[in-house]
């Protein structure tokens, strides 16, 4: 194929890709009564017991919710609700090919490392396991969205970071944080994007899907000795941390200070994605770090910091996290951030803008 013919078909993929942003329905006016956290009832997965069988705790989101209204910072009615990812909305990053795959059992079955899964009719499949995630999709997008506007958003959900365009796998469906970057590119203006990628796991979809873009920069800490051992993929990080198994918690601040630190200097976002992880934990059995559940909070603030002092957006995704108490560690890390006032939980009354 001659260069000018590649040229013109780059061009004309890039020309789709901005249709179908701009003809999204997954950006939405949110009124001034709804605080930037987003979360819906249905991006809880729950069927016959099945999703027992994978150690990631697919009740989490609905808990730390239930955590947060027991603890009187969240009011439902104050919560914003997204909108499920359409087809169009997917295909801004992954491709026909890829989202057909997903019409056979076997293949989700696969990616989400539930075996009985391939043996449900897809029909079940797409009702009861992907609606759930193409849900989180489109809170992730929107996230983006409700963080330029309020200087930050909660994603109770997403941080799918190991599917890439062509390839899911670790529990992980679609490529929100992609498509959450190129949403931004093309809705908000925005050209330089930073992913802190703080999951116990590598976050090599992400890493594939922007290997050759310097609009984005990646800073991932990471335990190298676990799942997806993806070493194509960690030659794109462009600010990679390793932190090994039994890594405790005042080593792991530490390092994420000093990589805080350089990051600053390497780099100048106008929008930051937080890829929350909280399979850090002590205990968890597939990060295999030893931080405490106070160290997670002292994390996040962190983070919430560097973007507060700063004046970037900032995006906040819950990601992996292996053990029940996962719920409660993130619900009390938020609450941390209101009462440091990181974060305000308050809404506007009806009426005031």
């Amino acid at each position: 194929m001659s260069t000018a013919s590649s040229s013109s078909k780059t061009d004309d993929a890039e020309a789709l890709r901005r249709h179908r942003i701009l003809s999204s329905q997954l950006y939405f006016d949110v009124p001034p009564i709804k605080v930037p956290l987003i979360y819906s009832s249905s991006y809880d997965i729950a069927f016959l017991g099945i999703e027992k069988l994978h150690p990631f705790d697919s009740s989490k989101w609905g808990r730390i919710c239930r955590f947060l209204t027991k603890e009187g910072i969240m009011d439902q009615k104050h919560v914003v609700e997204p909108v499920e990812a359409t087809k169009d909305d997917l295909l801004v990053v992954h491709s026909e090919s890829y989202l057909k795959s997903l019409n056979s059992s076997l293949n989700v079955s696969m990616i989400v490392e539930v075996p009985p899964v391939a043996m449900l009719p897809n029909c079940l499949v797409q009702k009861k396991v992907l609606h759930p995630f193409r849900k989180q999709v489109g809170g992730t997008i929107l996230a983006a969205k409700l963080a330029k506007e309020r200087g930050w958003a909660i994603n109770i959900g997403g941080g799918f970071h190991h599917c890439s365009s062509e390839r899911g796998g670790g529990f992980c469906v679609y490529a929100d944080i992609s498509l959450c970057i190129h949403f931004a590119f093309v809705r908000l203006n925005i050209s330089r994007v930073m992913i802190i990628d703080l999951d116990a796991h590598q976050g090599n979809g992400h890493e594939m899907d922007f290997s050759e873009d310097r609009r984005v920069f990646i800073l991932d800490m990471y335990n190298p000795g676990i799942y997806p051992l993806d070493f194509e993929a960690r030659r794109y990080i462009d600010l990679g941390v390793e932190v090994k198994s039994g890594t405790a918690t005042d080593e792991y601040l530490n390092k994420l200070d000093h990589a805080l630190e350089v990051a600053e200097k390497k780099f100048d976002p106008e929008l930051v994605i937080y890829n929350a992880g909280t399979d850090i934990l002590d205990g968890d059995p597939l990060g295999r770090l030893k931080i405490s559940p106070d160290g997670i909070a002292s994390r996040d603030e962190k983070i919430f910091r560097f973007a507060r002092e700063r004046n970037i957006p900032l995006i906040m995704l819950t990601s992996g996290g292996y053990m029940k108490s996962s719920a409660k560690v993130i619900a009390d890390s938020i609450i941390n951030l209101s009462n440091k006032s990181l974060i305000d939980m308050k809404s506007l009354p009806t009426g005031k803008t």
